[in-house]
């Protein structure tokens, strides 16, 4: 079995006036011992697809395999084999953390013991706390252990990291490094595009229920042509730019509005930067405000779609 999961013209349509198309020819294979993102903004699709291969929703059509299994033929077979932490998990307020684990361990055949688990996950001194008693970060660490108490072979993780302080995110991520460190593969989704960079072997970036881009976050990021952005704003009183003005700029490989400001993808930074402020400057602009970085996979969602994807996972838009 060389992926863990292989689906081929995965399509999910909700019936309505007009019919939504949620996912539309989704082809996806994922492969055994990797770490797997899927990206985009909510709306886009992607939890949709997830709870299709995790068999809570059912496929309007297309094919697919889970760990050399099919749903609807070998489920028993699937369902011990995986682990799903969901996006919103609701537990048992009245019950510890020990009760809780040991209840989802009771769900298969083989797993992890307990006390394990609760170690692994960095609950110890929750051990005998309700549930009720935790913080976000530590019912999301629970969450996270019940997926993994069966010691599955493939990990469901649907935005482990949404709504967490950035303490309790690196907790989470290196719980899940460790997890997949053991030759495990992970399935999670997230709109963090620097989770996406810091734990994902291969992503697919996901938009309209399609996916219009699939590597490994560097091979993306050098799909932009360059790996270092230049972002600017123009002072208030500066005549404005003209679409094509910085295109033909030194070692500019691509250019987006953003806002009131301007966004390029470069090359080489010490040959664009001294281009483009001889430019504005010989055109009578004042440059207000000048950063350069390094490009991210936000930036390969930007110039793929023109939108910002942390905009939309913020304002809930499709």
């Amino acid at each position: 079995m060389s992926h863990a999961i292989h689906c081929r013209d995965l399509k999910k349509t909700y019936p309505g006036k007009p019919p939504v198309e949620a996912v539309r020819g989704i082809e996806l294979a994922v492969e055994v011992g990797e770490c797997f993102g899927l990206l985009g903004p909510n709306g886009a699709g992607k939890t949709t697809t997830m709870e299709i291969l995790e068999g809570i929703l059912d496929a309007t059509s297309g094919q697919v395999e889970v760990l050399g299994y099919h749903w609807g033929r070998d489920d028993d077979a699937i369902r011990q084999r995986v682990g799903i932490s969901l996006q919103e998990t609701q537990l048992a307020d009245k019950l510890t953390v020990r009760e809780t684990i040991t209840l989802f361990r009771s769900f298969y055949r083989e797993g992890i013991e307990p006390d394990e688990v609760i170690a692994r996950v960095g609950l110890e001194e929750k051990t005998h706390s309700h549930v009720v008693k935790l913080s976000g970060g530590q019912k999301q660490r629970l969450a996270v252990a019940c997926g993994i108490v069966g010691d599955p072979q493939l990990l469901f993780l649907d935005e482990p990291t949404t709504g967490l302080d950035p303490q309790s995110r690196r907790q989470l991520w290196d719980i899940i490094r460790a997890y997949g460190a053991g030759g495990r593969t992970v399935l999670l989704t997230t709109h963090y595009m620097d989770e996406a960079e810091r734990l994902c072997d291969r992503v697919a970036v996901i938009d309209k229920g399609q996916i219009i881009a699939l590597g490994s976050p560097a091979e993306l990021i050098a799909r932009l042509g360059g790996e270092h952005i230049v972002d600017f704003t123009l002072a208030a009183d500066s005549p404005p730019l003209v679409d094509g003005e910085l295109a033909r700029l030194p070692s500019v490989k691509s250019v987006h509005r953003d806002g009131d400001g301007w966004s390029l993808s470069v090359a080489q930074p010490h040959v664009a930067l001294p281009a483009v402020l001889n430019f504005l400057q010989s055109s009578g602009r004042e440059m207000a405000l000048l950063t350069t970085r390094h490009a991210t996979l936000e930036d390969v969602f930007v110039a793929l779609t023109g939108r910002h994807l942390q905009e939309e996972a913020a304002n809930g838009k499709p």
